[in-house]
């Protein structure tokens, strides 16, 4: 079925458009040259165009041609990494410090062939929302499309999303009922004690003393406090204190990220994080302040979405190349804001290459077309 419904010809041209968007990426909320190519091209089809939705949102709506019936909203995400290219490609980005490392212009350009292959068979009723969004990197560009108001202008009775895994072969693909993908939290630990000579420790409150003992703290959190049968990471990825080696510092800095695969971890590991900060404060007569910097829910996939894209992928692929209960993945997106607003599905393409955020990624072009044909059998199963 994938050969029927994605031609030779629409394949080689969502390779086009995927290539020229890897040349000239663009980070979250300044996608607009992709944005504009987005629109170009829908307008071209005949396709109502929305631009700016969430700041650089595009959403593209298309009507059916059997009468009324449900909405439904295909989304995929245009933004790139803050992070340089070191593969030889000939496609590799123009730009300093910003690349497709993630695979985002082959999720555009997936929803591109949809839109086309839609445009010119439009033998469904209902509707199809093609919501191309910013600012996926950031966790913030899904949560600034439905403030501007997504789902009032553009309702939805469901919405479905994909991402490429190399944890999957290519040719494959993969679904999961609840948790796809981890909660993300953010947070920033600050202590504030009394600096002194190096050679008289006694006349301070030393930081780093207090920060190392937070880090071995928080390590409990999931060891002792998070059930077994769940999940959850607790990382500090950044330490500052000090600016000369015989000085201690009256100030230390750290940051770092929780994922969790359920609200009810996210929520524990949150409160044991403020419990440590509080504890150390009391313990060490120094101020110790635990800031929330950004928060995003677990990616939680409905039951009954689900079940449409396993049938959609099997009608497309076969049953053996559709992993039914696929692993999840500890990596976060915002399209759970999207899902916690509406039922719907995050599904895996399998595609073969490295890893997303390796820099020599490069989208795997030919999984393209399975991406492409899932989307348009799951239109045909809700609105065929």
């Amino acid at each position: 079925m994938e050969k029927d419904t994605v031609t030779e010809t629409l394949t080689e041209q969502m390779r086009g458009w995927r290539r020229d968007i890897h040349r000239h990426p663009e980070l979250g909320f300044h996608e607009h040259r992709t944005a504009g190519l987005v629109a170009k091209l829908l307008s071209e089809w005949d396709i109502h165009v929305t631009t700016g939705v969430g700041g650089t949102g595009v959403v593209g709506t298309i009507r059916g041609n059997r009468g009324a019936g449900p909405a439904i909203g295909l989304r995929a995400d245009m933004d790139a990494l803050p992070m340089s290219e070191k593969g030889a490609v000939a496609h590799r980005s123009t730009h300093d410090n910003v690349f497709h490392g993630c695979g985002h212009d082959g999720h555009t350009a997936i929803l591109l062939g949809v839109a086309k292959h839609l445009s010119a068979h439009r033998a469904f009723r209902g509707t199809v929302h093609l919501i191309f969004q910013p600012a996926e990197e950031t966790l913030r560009g899904g949560s600034a499309m439905i403030d501007d108001g997504l789902f009032d202008r553009f309702p939805c009775d469901e919405v479905y999303a994909l991402h490429n895994n190399n944890a999957l072969p290519a040719g494959k693909i993969g679904v999961r009922v609840g948790s796809i993908l981890s909660a993300c939290d953010l947070f920033r630990i600050t202590v504030k004690g009394v600096g002194s000579h190096a050679a008289m420790p006694h006349k301070s409150i030393d930081p780093i003393v207090v920060g190392t003992q937070i880090v071995q703290s928080i390590q409990s959190i999931v060891s002792r406090n998070i059930d077994p049968l769940d999940t959850a990471v607790v990382s500090v990825c950044k330490f500052i204190a000090g600016t000369a080696i015989n000085v201690i510092a009256d100030t230390a800095v750290l940051e770092g990220s929780v994922r969790t695969l359920s609200t009810g971890a996210q929520k524990l590991t949150l409160a044991r994080l403020q419990d440590i900060c509080e504890g150390a404060a009391r313990m060490y007569g120094c101020e110790v302040a635990f800031e929330h910097l950004q928060t995003s829910p677990p990616t939680i996939n409905t039951a009954e979405q689900t079940e449409v894209v396993r049938r959609a992928a099997e009608q497309v692929l076969g049953a053996d190349n559709v992993i039914a209960n696929v692993a999840p993945l500890m990596a976060s997106e915002d399209f759970a804001f999207m899902l916690q607003q509406r039922p719907g599905s995050y599904f895996f393409l399998g595609h073969n290459g490295l890893t997303c955020h390796h820099p020599e990624f490069d989208f795997d072009d030919d999984t393209s077309p399975t991406g492409a044909a899932v989307f348009i059998e799951i239109v045909k199963q809700r609105l065929g």
